[in-house]
């Protein structure tokens, strides 16, 4: 075991202070005395249990101060698993989340929006399955998430443990002002995250002798839509983002669009639904990066 603040254990010096205190008071009491001819039946009825646990409330309260000690003092103990990193792939994952990725897929046997099949996917592609997914363990992962506008959900970083936290942000738009669909933005902001990603790596270990080197830089973009909002168009972006060595990688989710509807005859399955995803705008951010681009019409093929 181990302390981060060691020092904190000086406060363990008061304690003699405390018992001097206390001898200190009781010593200034006066004490009733009576006159005994002859003591031994005192002797014989000894202390009562009152009197043997008069010690106990002062016990408490130093140990009680001795256990505040030991926290403020902050033990550490446990196993940790250290991975000497020195090179990898910074990753920027784009993921839409306006109102048509509420539509629904089946996902492990369980039916779910886009959204969440999205967010469990990526999960497990940063951190492994243990079965068919090793996780991403050597690269620096960060998210980008848009609706109407496109906001940094999780910084690039090796610290892949607090990614779930991050992820549980990652919602519908509540509201239909939030609702739309800018791509360009989200990739332009995306892009300029990965520009600065050796700025990113060197704050998170500016100690570090040796740098933690970026082999590539690769931007993952999945949507189930078109444009329909933002400054940028998809090709501005993308075109920024060939500039700064920045490959597009790109998915879309098609398929038949489902999402249930709770009546008062039980939930009904609504097809249909959406104006679909431009596969076309998704294929020459792709190639104008030298990226590829794929379809994912289910579940399985998103995983």
């Amino acid at each position: 075991m181990t302390f981060d603040a060691p020092y904190a254990f000086l406060l363990l010096l008061l304690v003699p202070v405390l018992f001097w205190l206390r001898a200190l008071g009781g010593g200034g009491k006066r004490r009733a005395s009576i006159r005994f001819s002859w003591t031994r039946n005192a002797e014989r009825a000894g202390r009562s249990l009152r009197q043997r646990l008069a010690i106990l409330p002062l016990a408490l309260r130093v140990l009680a101060f001795v256990l505040l000690v030991t926290a403020l003092a902050r033990p550490q103990l446990g196993m940790e698993q250290v991975r000497d990193v020195n090179e990898g792939i910074a990753i920027e994952m784009v993921v839409d989340r306006s109102g048509s990725m509420r539509q629904e897929m089946v996902f492990d046997g369980v039916r779910m929006s886009r959204l969440e099949v999205v967010k469990q996917v990526f999960e497990r592609f940063v951190l492994g399955d243990g079965e068919t997914l090793d996780g991403r363990p050597n690269d620096l992962v960060g998210m980008v998430a848009f609706a109407r506008y496109a906001e940094t959900v999780c910084p690039l970083t090796l610290a892949h443990g607090a990614l779930p936290r991050f992820l549980e942000t990652v919602e519908l738009p509540k509201f239909r002002s939030e609702d739309g669909t800018s791509i360009g933005d989200a990739v332009a902001l995306a892009a300029a995250r990965l520009k600065n990603a050796e700025k990113a790596i060197e704050k998170q270990a500016p100690d570090r002798e040796d740098r933690y080197e970026i082999k590539s830089k690769v931007m993952i973009l999945l949507t189930d839509g078109e444009q329909t909002s933002g400054k940028r168009t998809p090709l501005e972006s993308a075109r920024l983002a060939g500039e700064w060595g920045i490959k597009i990688y790109t998915i879309a989710v098609g398929g038949e669009a489902i999402a249930s509807q709770d009546t008062p005859f039980g939930a009904f399955l609504r097809r249909g639904m959406g104006r679909g995803v431009d596969t076309q705008t998704l294929k020459a951010v792709a190639a104008e990066t030298g990226g590829r681009f794929y379809l994912a019409e289910n579940a399985e093929a998103l995983a």
